[in-house]
């Protein structure tokens, strides 16, 4: 566990912003940043080539014009892609994110940063030394940033390579063994969905002194009684929504 606090803020732009702008593009990562959000949370994805791509899905066909597994797909290919058009007419051309691209738009518009890595096999040594590389080489303010992923494992290498990150555990429901995952990465906090959190687990991370993040929260009726429950943060498409809570 973590002693400083580093999240500065209640409200994160969940893939930029996903409902202002194309997710993941440097477009929603700009208008999370004009909707007030302060910490935009995005994806890196491993692709051919050792690449490293702002992207969530396995397949590049739901929010871009190519097609095919994401996985496979080499960066002078990617970097010809549209990921934008999909969304709509105003974004044609914008282009999928390297993370160097994101990393580089996020510190300029004075933005914390959540990178979830986006990777659910077990190979993650192939990913997690160049997301932390990258990071070392390009990325200022620790204190700035936080190292999200479902897969343990990562988490683990994370720690592992690098003990001063602040890592989260992300969770669609958490489960019995969290405080022992949690554990074993020094954890700063837990992020889970909010549909799936009960008022019992949200007291019981709080209790044992991590933050608590839960996504994807687009109403902010439906997560009124986590706030009470101890939630630190939403991950939100739309910041817009929240704006009230914003300092």
């Amino acid at each position: 566990m973590k002693d400083n606090d580093i999240l500065k803020t209640k409200v994160m732009g969940h893939r930029g912003a996903a409902l202002l702008a194309p997710e993941n593009t440097l477009a929603s990562i700009r208008a999370a940043a004009n909707a007030g959000a302060t910490w935009v949370e995005v994806d890196v994805y491993l692709i051919a080539e050792g690449g490293l791509i702002i992207f969530h899905d396995d397949t590049l066909d739901r929010c871009t014009t190519g097609t095919g597994v994401t996985r496979d797909a080499h960066p002078v290919s990617v970097a010809e892609l549209d990921a934008g058009s999909w969304f709509s007419a105003e974004f044609v051309g914008e282009n999928v994110p390297t993370l160097l691209d994101a990393l580089e738009c996020i510190q300029s518009l004075g933005l914390g940063l959540n990178l979830e890595i986006k990777h659910d096999g077990a190979d993650v040594e192939n990913i997690v030394p160049a997301v932390l590389t990258v990071l070392r080489d390009h990325w200022q303010d620790n204190d700035n940033l936080m190292i999200s992923s479902f897969n343990h494992a990562a988490l683990r290498m994370c720690y592992d390579m690098d003990a001063d990150r602040h890592l989260a555990q992300l969770y669609e429901e958490i489960p019995e063994n969290w405080q022992a995952e949690m554990e074993a990465i020094k954890g700063y906090s837990v992020n889970c969905d909010y549909s799936r959190l009960t008022k019992a687990q949200a007291q019981a991370v709080k209790a044992a002194g991590y933050k608590l993040l839960c996504y994807t929260a687009n109403d902010p009726q439906k997560v009124e009684t986590h706030w009470a429950w101890g939630m630190d943060a939403v991950i939100t498409d739309d910041p817009t929504k929240f704006a009230f809570l914003s300092a």
